[in-house]
């Protein structure tokens, strides 16, 4: 299937690793061309080299005012057009409510939340018929997950903002999605696991209550967020589609 890829031109943040490295790996698998973010410079020069010639890198905070501008920016001076964004940034602390401090919450809000808008806001601002603003949510949306309050209380506010967004833009031609991923065998799903006492006991009983008995890999993830950011869903706008392995207890 041609997923029409080919020299188009996004955005992916959070990039260095994880979710946003793997969709941005099938993304360029499938032809595009990608400017990818991180934070620490030497990391975000590694990530575009072992991503190819058709890969940028910008090391720049998701919470940072300037951020949209320096990715846009980049990605029309490297390849002369901008057709998407999909922001993907590393999830906030884990802990319960009395856990979390002021700081915390602080800290993820401008990261996960307020940076997520600024750069939906100015990528609206640029893109003409056919682009496409992509968020890396959580199954949080949805369901609560134990533990992460702060995720539980960012993400479905997001998913809102993002819904919100899907219906302005719509007569635009431009269109807004999200991607929930649920136990995807990242660094940071491991680092949660390992919190506990005995982590292979807690990843067990994990898989014991997804349906397909398993973590997703990443590049799983990978390829159904590069097809959501594709023309080939082209008439798919507005939804939240998980990547859970089935977890999600409702339709």
């Amino acid at each position: 299937m041609d997923l029409g890829l080919k020299d188009r031109v996004y955005v992916v943040t959070g990039a260095t690793r994880g979710l946003g490295n793997a969709t941005a790996r099938a993304l360029v698998a499938d032809g595009a061309k990608v400017v990818v973010s991180g934070r620490d410079e030497k990391t975000v020069a590694e990530a575009a080299a072992a991503l190819g010639p058709n890969a940028v890198g910008v090391a720049v905070d998701n919470a940072d005012p300037d951020a949209a501008a320096r990715l846009i920016a980049a990605a029309r001076e490297h390849w002369g057009r901008f057709n998407g964004v999909l922001v993907s940034v590393g999830g906030p602390p884990a802990g319960f409510v009395a856990d979390n401090t002021d700081e915390q919450w602080q800290t993820a809000f401008e990261s996960v939340f307020l940076g997520a808008v600024r750069l939906a806001r100015a990528a609206a601002a640029e893109m003409e018929a056919g682009g496409v603003i992509g968020f890396v949510l959580s199954g949080s949306v949805y369901e609560p997950i134990p533990g992460l309050t702060i995720s539980n209380g960012l993400r479905p506010g997001l998913a809102g903002f993002a819904k919100s967004l899907s219906d302005e833009l719509g007569p635009r031609g431009i269109r807004v999605v999200g991607v929930l991923p649920g136990r995807i065998d990242t660094d940071r799903v491991r680092q949660l696991d390992a919190l506990s006492a005995d982590p292979e006991a807690t990843r067990a009983a994990s898989e014991s209550r997804i349906p397909l008995r398993r973590y997703g890999a990443p590049e799983e993830f990978g390829r159904v967020a590069a097809f959501l950011m594709s023309p080939a869903a082209s008439y798919l706008t507005g939804v939240m589609v998980p990547v859970d392995g089935g977890a999600r207890h409702g339709f």
